[in-house]
């Protein structure tokens, strides 16, 4: 008994300094799926977790220069919870959902309606509120079953790797003949991730210390009445994981408050609803003002 108590004041009385935190482990299919839950969210279950972003959408046409849009502002609210496959192994899934605003580029404002330069057009702007964007579960594996390499680069106690994501599907706002006639939904996202090693592979830290850079191109938007001109627009941010949700810039936060007052926490965990995507909500915001407007024969 006094030596179980002399190595509890031994331990009690040793600078913090010295006590070692354990590692996570990047060889293992645990390890790799702990690193990429701390990097998207928390190692504790139901911890909200929010993103935020901010920059500048530009326009590209054919034959001309490229022309600075808006701005924008984006948060995703996120959170994880634990899983398990069938073998018992580890793993954990995200639930979240997000907000991008379109802003002025001279005042910064909140847009409501934009002149649009190559039309001049003056159309109604309809922000992103996607609700939700989930992901399946992820289990620190890649599709042959073996673990997971870390995906970017460690060096002088920092890390980072990209993520480029191209997407081509049918366009939710197009009909049956998209395949015969073209008309399908083609973009690509770009993510660059940061952070610190100490804060993603120590074990007692929850939550990675990220910074992340976000770029995507695709066809026009949907309100902005481009009826099929040549051109793409592309948006090119920045922004990091906040400390909490209140770190959210005060004007941002007031319109969520307003307009979109359920993103201020995540979907619940066990939600199975299928994903949001900017033009599936465009679409179900027209179709509750009554559906789209006609192209008049000529």
């Amino acid at each position: 008994m006094l030596g179980k108590l002399l190595t509890f004041f031994l331990i009690l009385f040793i600078p913090s300094s010295q006590i070692r935190s354990e590692e996570i482990k990047l060889n293992t299919a645990e390890g790799m799926a702990k690193i990429m839950r701390k990097i998207q969210c928390s190692l504790i279950d139901n911890k909200p977790i929010t993103y935020w972003w901010y920059g500048n959408a530009y326009g590209r046409r054919m034959g001309m220069p490229d022309k600075k849009l808006f701005g924008i502002e984006g948060m995703n609210i996120r959170t994880c919870v634990t899983v398990n496959n069938n073998n018992g192994e580890y793993g954990y899934r995200l639930v979240s959902r997000e907000i991008l605003l379109y802003k002025d580029i001279n005042s910064g404002e909140i847009l409501r309606t934009w002149k649009n330069p190559y039309t001049n057009e003056e159309v109604e702007v309809f922000h992103v509120a996607n609700d939700p964007v989930n992901q399946p579960p992820s289990f620190g594996v890649d599709r042959s079953g073996n673990p997971m390499k870390f995906p970017g680069t460690m060096m002088d106690e920092r890390w980072w790797f990209t993520a480029t994501i191209p997407l081509y599907y049918s366009n939710s706002l197009g009909g049956d003949y998209q395949k015969y006639v073209g008309g399908v939904y083609r973009a690509t996202e770009m993510f660059n991730y940061f952070g610190d090693i100490k804060s993603l592979t120590d074990s007692d830290i929850d939550t990675a210390n990220t910074q992340v850079g976000w770029v995507r191109h695709s066809d026009w938007l949907p309100w902005m009445r481009m009826e099929g001109r040549d051109g793409i627009i592309y948006m090119h941010s920045a922004g990091k994981k906040l400390n909490d949700f209140k770190d959210i810039p005060e004007a941002f936060k007031k319109e969520i408050s307003e307009k979109y007052p359920k993103y201020t926490t995540p979907p619940p965990v066990d939600d199975n609803r299928p994903n949001e995507t900017s033009w599936t909500y465009f679409k179900r915001v027209i179709n509750e003002k009554g559906g789209p407007e006609k192209i008049k024969r000529q």
